[in-house]
Protein backbone atom coordinates (compact mmCIF):
# COMPACT_ATOMS: atom_id res chain seq x y z
CA UNK A 1 0.00 0.00 0.00
CA UNK A 2 1.69 3.36 -0.82
CA UNK A 3 -1.46 5.65 -0.32
CA UNK A 4 -4.96 6.34 0.41
CA UNK A 5 -6.35 4.63 -2.47
CA UNK A 6 -9.75 2.61 -3.69
CA UNK A 7 -9.70 -0.55 -5.54
CA UNK A 8 -11.57 -0.95 -8.35
CA UNK A 9 -13.66 -3.83 -7.00
CA UNK A 10 -13.11 -6.13 -4.32
CA UNK A 11 -16.36 -8.25 -3.97
CA UNK A 12 -16.18 -12.39 -3.22
CA UNK A 13 -18.49 -14.74 -4.11
CA UNK A 14 -21.38 -15.54 -2.00
CA UNK A 15 -21.72 -18.47 0.34
CA UNK A 16 -23.94 -18.55 3.43
CA UNK A 17 -22.54 -19.58 6.73
CA UNK A 18 -24.17 -21.86 9.13
CA UNK A 19 -25.05 -21.02 12.34
CA UNK A 20 -27.76 -18.47 14.08
CA UNK A 21 -28.79 -15.50 11.99
CA UNK A 22 -28.33 -13.79 15.82
CA UNK A 23 -24.50 -13.94 15.20
CA UNK A 24 -24.03 -11.88 12.33
CA UNK A 25 -24.70 -8.82 14.19
CA UNK A 26 -21.16 -9.69 14.84
CA UNK A 27 -19.93 -9.55 11.64
CA UNK A 28 -20.02 -5.56 10.82
CA UNK A 29 -17.68 -4.91 13.59
CA UNK A 30 -15.30 -7.55 13.18
CA UNK A 31 -14.70 -7.10 9.23
CA UNK A 32 -14.47 -3.43 9.45
CA UNK A 33 -12.02 -3.53 12.26
CA UNK A 34 -9.90 -6.39 10.39
CA UNK A 35 -10.24 -4.53 7.35
CA UNK A 36 -9.19 -1.39 8.90
CA UNK A 37 -5.97 -3.24 9.94
CA UNK A 38 -4.11 -2.96 6.47
CA UNK A 39 -5.36 0.19 5.70
CA UNK A 40 -4.37 2.49 8.52
CA UNK A 41 -1.35 0.92 8.52
CA UNK A 42 -0.43 1.12 4.75
CA UNK A 43 -1.77 4.95 4.75
CA UNK A 44 0.34 6.26 7.32
CA UNK A 45 4.04 4.21 6.33
CA UNK A 46 4.45 6.76 3.58
CA UNK A 47 4.11 9.52 5.66
CA UNK A 48 6.17 7.73 8.31
CA UNK A 49 8.86 6.91 5.69
CA UNK A 50 11.03 10.13 6.48
CA UNK A 51 10.98 9.33 9.75
CA UNK A 52 12.26 5.90 9.50
CA UNK A 53 14.98 6.77 7.06
CA UNK A 54 16.14 8.96 9.67
CA UNK A 55 16.14 6.05 12.65
CA UNK A 56 18.25 3.55 10.61
CA UNK A 57 19.78 5.77 8.09
CA UNK A 58 18.38 3.89 5.80
CA UNK A 59 18.84 4.13 1.98
CA UNK A 60 15.89 4.63 -0.73
CA UNK A 61 16.03 1.09 -1.84
CA UNK A 62 15.32 0.10 1.60
CA UNK A 63 12.52 2.36 1.75
CA UNK A 64 10.88 0.96 -1.57
CA UNK A 65 11.51 -2.09 0.43
CA UNK A 66 9.16 -1.23 3.18
CA UNK A 67 6.51 -0.11 0.74
CA UNK A 68 6.97 -2.74 -1.58
CA UNK A 69 7.65 -5.86 0.69
CA UNK A 70 4.08 -5.25 1.77
CA UNK A 71 3.18 -4.90 -1.42
CA UNK A 72 4.54 -7.93 -2.67
CA UNK A 73 3.19 -10.40 -0.54
CA UNK A 74 -0.42 -8.94 -0.64
CA UNK A 75 -0.70 -8.85 -4.95
CA UNK A 76 0.87 -12.48 -4.94
CA UNK A 77 -0.90 -13.95 -2.47
CA UNK A 78 -4.39 -12.10 -2.20
CA UNK A 79 -5.74 -14.95 -4.76
CA UNK A 80 -4.82 -17.59 -2.74
CA UNK A 81 -6.14 -16.30 0.16
CA UNK A 82 -9.58 -16.62 -1.18
CA UNK A 83 -8.96 -19.90 -1.97
CA UNK A 84 -7.54 -20.98 1.35
CA UNK A 85 -10.57 -19.65 3.02
CA UNK A 86 -12.80 -21.61 0.47
CA UNK A 87 -11.26 -24.80 1.79
CA UNK A 88 -10.83 -24.08 5.34
CA UNK A 89 -13.55 -21.74 6.06
CA UNK A 90 -13.59 -18.16 5.98
CA UNK A 91 -14.18 -17.29 9.55
CA UNK A 92 -11.31 -19.49 10.61
CA UNK A 93 -8.79 -17.72 7.52
CA UNK A 94 -10.12 -14.34 8.91
CA UNK A 95 -8.95 -14.90 12.44
CA UNK A 96 -5.86 -16.16 11.00
CA UNK A 97 -4.91 -13.26 9.00
CA UNK A 98 -6.30 -10.71 12.10
CA UNK A 99 -3.47 -13.05 14.27
CA UNK A 100 -0.84 -12.93 11.68
CA UNK A 101 -1.16 -8.96 11.14
CA UNK A 102 -0.45 -8.35 14.86
CA UNK A 103 2.37 -10.34 15.24
CA UNK A 104 3.81 -8.74 12.02
CA UNK A 105 2.63 -5.35 13.41
CA UNK A 106 4.75 -5.67 16.69
CA UNK A 107 7.39 -7.29 15.23
CA UNK A 108 7.45 -3.80 13.34
CA UNK A 109 6.70 -1.77 15.86
CA UNK A 110 10.10 -3.57 18.19
CA UNK A 111 12.50 -3.82 14.85
CA UNK A 112 15.94 -3.13 15.86
CA UNK A 113 17.18 -2.95 11.95
CA UNK A 114 16.31 -1.91 8.84
CA UNK A 115 16.03 -5.29 7.34
CA UNK A 116 14.12 -6.46 10.47
CA UNK A 117 11.34 -4.20 9.63
CA UNK A 118 11.01 -5.61 6.30
CA UNK A 119 10.72 -9.39 7.10
CA UNK A 120 7.45 -8.04 9.25
CA UNK A 121 6.23 -5.94 6.67
CA UNK A 122 6.37 -9.12 4.19
CA UNK A 123 4.77 -10.89 7.29
CA UNK A 124 2.09 -8.34 7.39
CA UNK A 125 1.64 -8.73 3.53
CA UNK A 126 0.74 -12.24 3.64
CA UNK A 127 -1.30 -12.23 6.44
CA UNK A 128 -3.20 -9.17 4.89
CA UNK A 129 -3.05 -11.38 2.14
CA UNK A 130 -5.82 -13.58 4.17
CA UNK A 131 -7.54 -10.61 5.66
CA UNK A 132 -8.83 -8.93 2.44
CA UNK A 133 -10.79 -11.58 0.67
CA UNK A 134 -11.77 -12.41 3.86
CA UNK A 135 -13.40 -9.86 4.79
CA UNK A 136 -16.22 -8.62 2.55
CA UNK A 137 -17.14 -12.63 2.07
CA UNK A 138 -18.23 -12.80 5.44
CA UNK A 139 -20.34 -9.80 4.91
CA UNK A 140 -21.78 -11.34 2.00
CA UNK A 141 -21.92 -14.70 3.29
CA UNK A 142 -23.60 -13.26 6.42
CA UNK A 143 -26.59 -11.14 4.66
CA UNK A 144 -29.09 -11.32 1.69
CA UNK A 145 -30.78 -9.10 -0.45
CA UNK A 146 -31.39 -4.89 0.45
CA UNK A 147 -29.42 -6.29 3.93
CA UNK A 148 -26.36 -7.13 2.64
CA UNK A 149 -26.04 -3.72 0.14
CA UNK A 150 -26.70 -1.90 3.73
CA UNK A 151 -23.86 -3.83 5.29
CA UNK A 152 -21.74 -3.51 1.88
CA UNK A 153 -22.54 0.12 2.22
CA UNK A 154 -21.94 0.53 6.13
CA UNK A 155 -18.77 -1.33 5.69
CA UNK A 156 -17.36 0.78 2.61
CA UNK A 157 -18.67 4.33 4.39
CA UNK A 158 -16.63 3.39 7.35
CA UNK A 159 -13.36 2.24 4.79
CA UNK A 160 -14.07 6.10 3.65
CA UNK A 161 -13.27 7.50 6.91
CA UNK A 162 -10.44 5.57 7.61
CA UNK A 163 -9.17 6.78 4.30
CA UNK A 164 -9.70 10.40 4.71
CA UNK A 165 -8.63 10.39 9.13
CA UNK A 166 -5.24 7.28 8.49
CA UNK A 167 -2.81 9.86 7.23
CA UNK A 168 -3.19 12.85 9.44
CA UNK A 169 -3.91 10.85 12.36
CA UNK A 170 -1.09 8.43 11.65
CA UNK A 171 1.33 12.05 10.76
CA UNK A 172 0.42 13.04 14.22
CA UNK A 173 0.99 9.40 15.84
CA UNK A 174 4.93 10.31 14.04
CA UNK A 175 5.13 13.78 15.11
CA UNK A 176 3.81 13.09 18.81
CA UNK A 177 5.05 9.45 20.11
CA UNK A 178 7.09 8.30 16.84
CA UNK A 179 7.30 6.14 13.99
CA UNK A 180 7.08 3.02 16.29
CA UNK A 181 3.62 3.93 17.53
CA UNK A 182 2.06 3.48 13.96
CA UNK A 183 2.82 -0.40 14.22
CA UNK A 184 1.83 -0.62 17.92
CA UNK A 185 -1.76 0.37 17.44
CA UNK A 186 -2.66 -2.33 15.46
CA UNK A 187 -2.34 -5.54 18.39
CA UNK A 188 -5.00 -3.55 20.23
CA UNK A 189 -7.60 -3.32 17.42
CA UNK A 190 -6.49 -6.99 15.93
CA UNK A 191 -7.65 -8.30 19.77
CA UNK A 192 -10.71 -6.10 19.38
CA UNK A 193 -11.69 -7.25 16.13
CA UNK A 194 -11.05 -11.09 17.00
CA UNK A 195 -13.12 -10.94 20.21
CA UNK A 196 -16.60 -10.08 17.46
CA UNK A 197 -14.56 -12.95 15.33
CA UNK A 198 -15.30 -15.91 17.84
CA UNK A 199 -18.40 -14.87 18.11
CA UNK A 200 -19.17 -15.20 14.48
CA UNK A 201 -20.99 -18.46 13.02
CA UNK A 202 -18.67 -21.20 11.37
CA UNK A 203 -19.30 -21.19 7.67
CA UNK A 204 -19.00 -24.04 5.26
CA UNK A 205 -16.40 -24.92 2.68
CA UNK A 206 -17.57 -23.54 -1.22
CA UNK A 207 -18.09 -25.95 -3.80
CA UNK A 208 -14.66 -26.06 -5.09
CA UNK A 209 -13.38 -26.36 -1.88
CA UNK A 210 -11.75 -29.74 -2.74
CA UNK A 211 -9.84 -28.74 -5.81
CA UNK A 212 -6.10 -28.22 -4.80
CA UNK A 213 -4.63 -24.91 -4.00
CA UNK A 214 -2.87 -23.79 -6.85
CA UNK A 215 0.45 -23.58 -4.47
CA UNK A 216 2.74 -23.55 -8.09
CA UNK A 217 0.97 -20.81 -9.40
CA UNK A 218 1.34 -18.34 -6.37
CA UNK A 219 5.12 -19.30 -5.98
CA UNK A 220 5.58 -18.27 -9.50
CA UNK A 221 4.27 -14.78 -8.87
CA UNK A 222 5.88 -14.14 -5.64
CA UNK A 223 9.19 -15.44 -7.33
CA UNK A 224 8.67 -13.26 -10.54
CA UNK A 225 6.92 -10.37 -9.39
CA UNK A 226 9.84 -9.77 -6.57
CA UNK A 227 12.49 -10.64 -8.98
CA UNK A 228 11.37 -7.93 -11.14
CA UNK A 229 11.16 -5.40 -8.16
CA UNK A 230 14.55 -6.51 -7.13
CA UNK A 231 15.85 -5.88 -10.59
CA UNK A 232 14.21 -2.21 -10.77
CA UNK A 233 15.13 -1.50 -7.53
CA UNK A 234 18.85 -2.22 -7.98
CA UNK A 235 18.54 -0.72 -11.48
CA UNK A 236 17.66 2.41 -9.67
CA UNK A 237 21.13 1.55 -7.61
CA UNK A 238 23.34 1.98 -10.22
CA UNK A 239 23.60 -1.67 -9.91
CA UNK A 240 22.57 -2.15 -13.73
CA UNK A 241 24.24 -5.71 -13.95
CA UNK A 242 22.91 -7.12 -11.72
CA UNK A 243 19.03 -5.63 -12.01
CA UNK A 244 19.22 -6.45 -15.40
CA UNK A 245 19.99 -10.04 -15.00
CA UNK A 246 17.25 -9.73 -12.22
CA UNK A 247 14.59 -8.69 -14.53
CA UNK A 248 15.62 -11.10 -17.42
CA UNK A 249 14.89 -13.97 -14.78
CA UNK A 250 11.45 -12.67 -13.59
CA UNK A 251 10.32 -12.80 -17.30
CA UNK A 252 10.44 -16.67 -17.94
CA UNK A 253 9.02 -17.08 -14.30
CA UNK A 254 6.17 -14.79 -15.87
CA UNK A 255 5.64 -16.97 -19.03
CA UNK A 256 6.23 -19.82 -16.79
CA UNK A 257 3.16 -18.60 -14.27
CA UNK A 258 1.15 -18.74 -17.58
CA UNK A 259 1.49 -22.02 -18.84
CA UNK A 260 0.66 -23.74 -15.32
CA UNK A 261 -2.64 -21.55 -14.43
CA UNK A 262 -3.29 -22.56 -18.10
CA UNK A 263 -3.06 -26.53 -17.50
CA UNK A 264 -4.28 -25.88 -13.77
CA UNK A 265 -7.63 -27.49 -12.74
CA UNK A 266 -8.17 -24.98 -9.67
CA UNK A 267 -5.99 -21.95 -11.09
CA UNK A 268 -5.42 -18.84 -9.33
CA UNK A 269 -5.69 -17.05 -12.29
CA UNK A 270 -8.49 -17.82 -14.82
CA UNK A 271 -7.00 -16.83 -17.78
CA UNK A 272 -10.19 -17.51 -20.07
CA UNK A 273 -11.40 -14.26 -18.83
CA UNK A 274 -9.00 -12.26 -20.40
CA UNK A 275 -10.92 -14.35 -24.21
CA UNK A 276 -12.95 -11.03 -23.72
CA UNK A 277 -11.46 -7.42 -24.33
CA UNK A 278 -13.48 -5.44 -22.01
CA UNK A 279 -11.81 -7.51 -19.13
CA UNK A 280 -8.48 -7.41 -20.21
CA UNK A 281 -9.10 -3.28 -21.35
CA UNK A 282 -10.14 -3.21 -17.35
CA UNK A 283 -7.20 -4.55 -15.72
CA UNK A 284 -4.53 -2.97 -18.22
CA UNK A 285 -5.53 0.47 -17.25
CA UNK A 286 -5.89 -0.78 -13.79
CA UNK A 287 -2.58 -1.86 -13.77
CA UNK A 288 -1.27 1.72 -15.51
CA UNK A 289 -3.21 4.37 -13.31
CA UNK A 290 -2.67 2.31 -9.90
CA UNK A 291 1.17 2.53 -11.06
CA UNK A 292 0.75 5.70 -11.70
CA UNK A 293 -0.99 7.32 -8.21
CA UNK A 294 1.62 4.81 -6.29
CA UNK A 295 5.14 6.56 -7.77
CA UNK A 296 2.83 9.73 -7.27
CA UNK A 297 1.69 9.35 -3.79
CA UNK A 298 5.23 7.11 -2.27
CA UNK A 299 7.75 10.87 -3.09
CA UNK A 300 5.06 13.37 -2.35
CA UNK A 301 5.46 12.95 1.76
CA UNK A 302 9.29 12.81 0.88
CA UNK A 303 8.78 16.20 -0.78
CA UNK A 304 6.35 17.10 1.85
CA UNK A 305 8.48 16.80 4.63
CA UNK A 306 12.50 16.72 3.80
CA UNK A 307 11.87 19.89 1.08
CA UNK A 308 8.96 21.77 2.51
CA UNK A 309 10.02 21.11 6.24
CA UNK A 310 6.17 20.23 6.97
CA UNK A 311 5.49 17.94 9.97
CA UNK A 312 4.36 14.46 9.41
CA UNK A 313 1.11 15.89 10.54
CA UNK A 314 0.61 18.15 8.44
CA UNK A 315 2.18 15.63 5.19
CA UNK A 316 -0.82 13.10 6.42
CA UNK A 317 -3.19 16.20 6.48
CA UNK A 318 -2.46 17.26 3.19
CA UNK A 319 -3.75 14.70 1.67
CA UNK A 320 -7.21 14.81 3.07
CA UNK A 321 -8.75 16.35 0.75
CA UNK A 322 -8.29 13.89 -2.12
CA UNK A 323 -9.46 11.06 0.12
CA UNK A 324 -12.81 12.90 0.98
CA UNK A 325 -13.18 13.29 -2.80
CA UNK A 326 -12.55 9.67 -3.38
CA UNK A 327 -14.95 9.11 -0.48
CA UNK A 328 -17.55 10.92 -1.16
CA UNK A 329 -17.63 11.41 -5.26
CA UNK A 330 -17.48 7.67 -6.24
CA UNK A 331 -21.53 7.16 -5.34
CA UNK A 332 -22.14 9.84 -7.65
CA UNK A 333 -19.91 8.82 -10.44
CA UNK A 334 -21.67 4.99 -10.20
CA UNK A 335 -24.73 6.77 -11.20
CA UNK A 336 -23.16 8.34 -13.68
CA UNK A 337 -21.70 5.33 -15.29
CA UNK A 338 -25.36 4.10 -15.14
CA UNK A 339 -26.80 6.62 -17.20
CA UNK A 340 -23.86 6.98 -19.74
CA UNK A 341 -21.96 3.90 -19.30
CA UNK A 342 -18.31 3.03 -18.37
CA UNK A 343 -16.23 3.77 -21.61
CA UNK A 344 -16.36 7.73 -21.25
CA UNK A 345 -15.70 7.79 -17.82
CA UNK A 346 -12.49 5.83 -18.28
CA UNK A 347 -11.34 8.20 -21.22
CA UNK A 348 -12.66 11.20 -19.22
CA UNK A 349 -11.01 9.88 -15.40
CA UNK A 350 -7.54 8.99 -16.18
CA UNK A 351 -6.83 12.52 -18.32
CA UNK A 352 -8.02 14.42 -15.60
CA UNK A 353 -5.78 12.16 -13.26
CA UNK A 354 -3.24 12.67 -15.70
CA UNK A 355 -3.90 16.72 -15.73
CA UNK A 356 -3.75 16.58 -12.25
CA UNK A 357 -0.48 15.28 -12.02
CA UNK A 358 1.12 17.99 -14.27
CA UNK A 359 -0.28 20.36 -11.89
CA UNK A 360 1.37 18.40 -9.10
CA UNK A 361 4.87 18.52 -11.10
CA UNK A 362 5.02 22.08 -12.19
CA UNK A 363 4.04 23.51 -8.74
CA UNK A 364 6.27 21.09 -6.46
CA UNK A 365 8.80 23.71 -6.00
CA UNK A 366 6.19 25.62 -4.04
CA UNK A 367 6.51 25.33 -0.37
CA UNK A 368 2.53 26.88 -0.07
CA UNK A 369 -0.22 23.98 0.12
CA UNK A 370 -3.25 26.36 -0.87
CA UNK A 371 -1.36 26.99 -4.18
CA UNK A 372 1.26 25.09 -4.63
CA UNK A 373 -0.31 21.47 -3.90
CA UNK A 374 -3.96 21.68 -2.95
CA UNK A 375 -5.02 22.13 -7.04
CA UNK A 376 -3.16 19.65 -8.23
CA UNK A 377 -4.44 16.47 -5.15
CA UNK A 378 -8.24 17.89 -6.27
CA UNK A 379 -7.74 17.37 -9.82
CA UNK A 380 -6.34 14.05 -8.95
CA UNK A 381 -9.02 12.90 -6.90
CA UNK A 382 -11.73 13.70 -9.13
CA UNK A 383 -10.10 11.80 -11.91
CA UNK A 384 -9.65 8.59 -9.54
CA UNK A 385 -13.40 8.94 -8.77
CA UNK A 386 -14.51 9.30 -12.14
CA UNK A 387 -12.24 5.96 -12.88
CA UNK A 388 -12.68 3.77 -9.72
CA UNK A 389 -17.08 3.16 -10.35
CA UNK A 390 -16.49 2.13 -14.50
CA UNK A 391 -13.88 0.22 -13.75
CA UNK A 392 -15.76 -1.77 -11.37
CA UNK A 393 -18.78 -1.75 -13.72
CA UNK A 394 -16.62 -2.80 -16.60
CA UNK A 395 -14.43 -5.83 -14.90
CA UNK A 396 -18.27 -7.28 -13.40
CA UNK A 397 -19.97 -7.09 -16.73
CA UNK A 398 -17.69 -8.97 -18.41
CA UNK A 399 -17.04 -11.83 -16.54
CA UNK A 400 -19.61 -14.52 -16.15
CA UNK A 401 -21.95 -14.26 -12.80
CA UNK A 402 -19.91 -17.66 -11.35
CA UNK A 403 -17.04 -15.78 -11.94
CA UNK A 404 -17.62 -12.47 -10.51
CA UNK A 405 -15.29 -13.37 -7.62
CA UNK A 406 -12.29 -14.50 -9.09
CA UNK A 407 -12.46 -11.76 -11.72
CA UNK A 408 -12.73 -8.87 -8.87
CA UNK A 409 -9.52 -10.61 -7.03
CA UNK A 410 -7.60 -10.44 -10.69
CA UNK A 411 -8.60 -6.76 -10.48
CA UNK A 412 -7.57 -6.32 -6.74
CA UNK A 413 -4.06 -8.19 -7.61
CA UNK A 414 -3.98 -6.05 -11.10
CA UNK A 415 -4.00 -2.58 -8.96
CA UNK A 416 -1.54 -4.00 -6.26
CA UNK A 417 0.86 -5.37 -8.88
CA UNK A 418 0.33 -1.89 -10.92
CA UNK A 419 1.96 -0.09 -7.22
CA UNK A 420 4.34 -2.54 -6.36
CA UNK A 421 6.49 -1.88 -10.27
CA UNK A 422 5.88 1.45 -10.29
CA UNK A 423 7.05 2.03 -6.48
CA UNK A 424 10.24 -0.18 -7.83
CA UNK A 425 11.27 1.93 -10.20
CA UNK A 426 10.73 5.29 -8.33
CA UNK A 427 14.97 4.80 -7.89
CA UNK A 428 15.46 5.49 -11.36
CA UNK A 429 14.34 8.92 -11.58
CA UNK A 430 16.92 9.47 -8.88
CA UNK A 431 19.82 8.48 -10.91
CA UNK A 432 21.54 6.49 -8.48
CA UNK A 433 21.62 9.05 -6.23
CA UNK A 434 20.54 8.56 -2.13
CA UNK A 435 18.04 11.13 -1.16
CA UNK A 436 20.12 11.85 2.38
CA UNK A 437 22.84 13.24 -0.40
CA UNK A 438 20.29 15.18 -2.40
CA UNK A 439 20.00 18.64 -2.23
CA UNK A 440 16.42 20.54 -2.25
CA UNK A 441 16.42 21.21 -5.95
CA UNK A 442 17.58 17.35 -6.96
CA UNK A 443 14.69 15.73 -5.09
CA UNK A 444 12.14 18.77 -6.58
CA UNK A 445 13.41 17.48 -9.96
CA UNK A 446 13.11 14.20 -9.42
CA UNK A 447 9.67 14.27 -7.49
CA UNK A 448 8.88 16.29 -11.13
CA UNK A 449 9.74 13.69 -13.61
CA UNK A 450 8.00 11.45 -11.26
CA UNK A 451 4.89 13.85 -11.37
CA UNK A 452 5.38 13.48 -15.46
CA UNK A 453 6.28 9.87 -15.86
CA UNK A 454 2.78 9.53 -13.69
CA UNK A 455 0.62 11.55 -15.72
CA UNK A 456 2.37 9.77 -18.86
CA UNK A 457 0.98 6.38 -17.00
CA UNK A 458 -2.80 7.94 -17.08
CA UNK A 459 -2.69 9.10 -20.38
CA UNK A 460 -1.84 5.84 -21.49
CA UNK A 461 -4.62 3.65 -19.71
CA UNK A 462 -6.97 6.28 -21.34
CA UNK A 463 -5.84 5.35 -24.52
CA UNK A 464 -6.31 1.63 -23.15
CA UNK A 465 -9.37 2.48 -22.63
CA UNK A 466 -10.18 3.80 -25.86
CA UNK A 467 -8.84 1.07 -28.15
CA UNK A 468 -10.23 -1.68 -25.51
CA UNK A 469 -13.28 -0.75 -24.03
CA UNK A 470 -16.63 -1.48 -25.86
CA UNK A 471 -20.09 -0.10 -25.59
CA UNK A 472 -21.93 -2.49 -23.57
CA UNK A 473 -25.36 -2.28 -22.28
CA UNK A 474 -25.35 -0.39 -19.19
CA UNK A 475 -25.71 -2.08 -15.67
CA UNK A 476 -25.83 -1.17 -12.40
CA UNK A 477 -22.51 -0.57 -10.47
CA UNK A 478 -21.15 -2.21 -7.69
CA UNK A 479 -20.27 -0.11 -4.78
CA UNK A 480 -16.62 0.16 -4.84
CA UNK A 481 -14.13 -0.66 -1.78
CA UNK A 482 -11.48 1.10 0.26
CA UNK A 483 -8.27 -0.36 -0.58
CA UNK A 484 -6.96 -2.64 2.00
CA UNK A 485 -3.67 -2.75 3.01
Amino acid sequence: MTGPQLLPCETPDVKLPRGSKGKTRWVLPATILGSSLGFIDGSVVNVALPAIQGSFGSSLATMQWLVNGYMLMLASLILLGGSVGDRFGRRRIFIAGLIGFAVASMGCGLAPSAGWLIAMRLLQGASAAMLVPASLALISSAYRGEARGRAIGTWAAAGALTMALGPPFGGWLVDTVGWRSIFFINPPIAAIALFFAWKLPSDGRSDGASKPLDLRGSTLVVLSLGLLCYGLIASGEGNGLIGGLAIAAAIPLGALFVVVEARSVAPIMALSLFRDRDFSGANGITVLLYAALSAALFLLPFLLIEVHKYSATAAGAALLPFSLIMGIGSRWTGGLVERIGARIPLMIGPLATGLGFVILGLSGKYPGYWMGFLPGLIVVGLGMTLSIPPLTTTVFDSAPDEKSGTASGVNNAAARAGGLVAVAALGLAFGGSELSSMDADAITDAYRLIMFGAASLAALSALVAALTIGKRSVAPVREPAPKRG
